[in-house]
């Protein structure tokens, strides 16, 4: 499974001719089609690269206020001291490199009968199709008191780049014995096992430089992914420092406060601490839910063969908007979904039907710096819907031994590059 995925990942980055020689002269062809898309992380980026290999003769925009890109996959390590930010962040030259247009604005609105969806900066782009990858939104408020200003004292480092930082200079400036908490919200959110690594690698930190201290979870939930290979491997490698507090034991944080001391006020009372990670509740991007996409449910529902929009036609959603449960809010699953929306749409404007897809999907969380488990899981449609291939979790993860995991960190090594290479082209 492990070297399945790297081998498509590798394939996709061809495909995608992100591994051809740079500067080879590009034949001019005829413009039969202009696709813009909205949002420039794995799946944006990664579905506009493909679009513009597979027919060059298809006008690709991407539209991105950021002109670098701070990956959340590995951006835990950067907390632990094992990565710098640098190693982490990726430029847009590997979308100029595959011939995608791209401009640094944000979209504003959009014109659904008119298809043209207008920038901040005054243009309007005109499109055929329009590919929507707006990633999250937090939900300010919740817990009762948070707040983006709060977040600077509290960081929820979800999104990474500046709050990594933030959350990385507090670790290092708290006392030895110090109190780390996680607050974990309930509902659909990025990357689900992402809290359980991060407390994983701030506890690989602590015990080498503040051996003291603890690690406190709490949870709005009463299990997490993968609970019990982490829970073991919490046992073997920092007995006594990490604690996790579900639900039922008072783990949901309602309100917070960061004047004077930094208190997570639950159930079951008050919780001074030295450091709180506050991961808020999460939506689709602004842009999705401003542009008529989000269903009352609050995320975007979709046509699971071309992730075209149900409710606007022309306009697809991919990545952590779009509603594509059982696949996970996370950076190889958002990879997957851009690759099928790039063929629909490509035969959609040649006039042919899409080939249903098989996504498959691996997300690794490191637990040290050597040591790692994996999360593999293979999808198909079924009567209209997206589910889960029978018997499709990887091996290895469930294993225990420094060998595996070991191997499993190499691995994990592998996919992040592999991933990014796919998604955003040649650096």
């Amino acid at each position: 499974m492990r070297r399945r995925i790297f081998l498509q990942l590798s394939a996709a980055a061809a495909g995608a001719g992100i591994l051809h020689t740079v500067g080879a002269a590009r034949p001019r062809v005829r413009i039969k089609a202009k696709v813009v898309v909205v949002g420039g992380g794995f799946a944006g980026a990664g579905c506009a690269i493909l679009m513009h290999r597979l027919d060059p003769a298809i006008e690709v925009t991407l539209v991105d206020p950021d002109d670098r890109y701070v990956t959340c996959p590995m951006s835990n390590s950067v907390l632990a001291g094992f990565r710098g930010i640098e190693s982490i962040s990726v430029s847009r030259l590997g979308l100029r490199r595959a011939g995608v247009n791209y401009v640094r604005d944000w979209v504003t609105s959009i014109d659904a009968q008119r298809r043209r969806a207008r920038l901040a900066g005054g243009a309007e782009l005109a499109y055929d199709r329009l590919v929507m990858a707006p990633g999250i939104r937090f939900l300010w408020g919740s817990p009762d008191g948070y707040s983006r200003d709060t977040s600077l004292a509290m960081p929820h480092a979800w999104q990474a780049g500046a709050q990594t930082q933030i959350l990385a200079a507090q670790l290092r400036r708290m006392r030895d014995g110090g109190v780390v908490a996680i607050s974990v919200p309930t509902g659909p959110m990025r990357c689900p096992p992402g809290p359980f690594e991060r407390a994983s690698l701030i506890a690989a930190f602590l015990r080498q430089a503040k051996p003291r201290s603890k690690v406190l979870i709490f949870d709005s939930n009463n299990h997490f992914p993968r609970q019990d290979v982490f829970s073991d491997a919490w046992q073997s490698l920092y007995p006594g420092m990490i604690e996790w507090i579900p639900v039922v034991d008072g783990g949901a944080v309602v309100r917070v406060a960061a004047e004077d001391k930094k208190i997570l006020y639950t159930s079951h009372g008050a919780h001074p601490v030295d450091v709180a990670n506050i991961i808020p509740p999460q939506a689709p991007g602004i842009a999705a839910v401003q542009a008529g996409l989000a269903s009352d449910h609050g995320w975007c529902p979709i046509n699971p063969l071309t992730f075209e929009s149900l409710l606007i036609a022309g306009v697809h959603v991919i990545g952590d908007a779009c509603i594509a449960d059982p696949m996970p809010k996370a950076a190889s699953a958002a990879n997957a979904q851009a690759r099928q929306c790039a063929l629909a749409i490509a035969a959609a404007l040649d006039g042919r039907e899409p080939a249903a897809p098989l996504f498959e999907s691996v997300c690794y969380s490191m637990l040290a710096h050597r040591r790692a488990l994996s999360i593999h899981g293979r999808f198909q449609l079924v009567d209209g819907e997206i589910r889960a291939v029978e018997g499709s979790a990887g091996p290895g993860s469930e294993a225990s031994g420094s060998e595996v995991s070991e191997q499993e960190a190499r691995n994990a090594e592998h996919w992040y590059k592999g991933l990014v290479a796919a998604s955003f082209g040649a650096q």
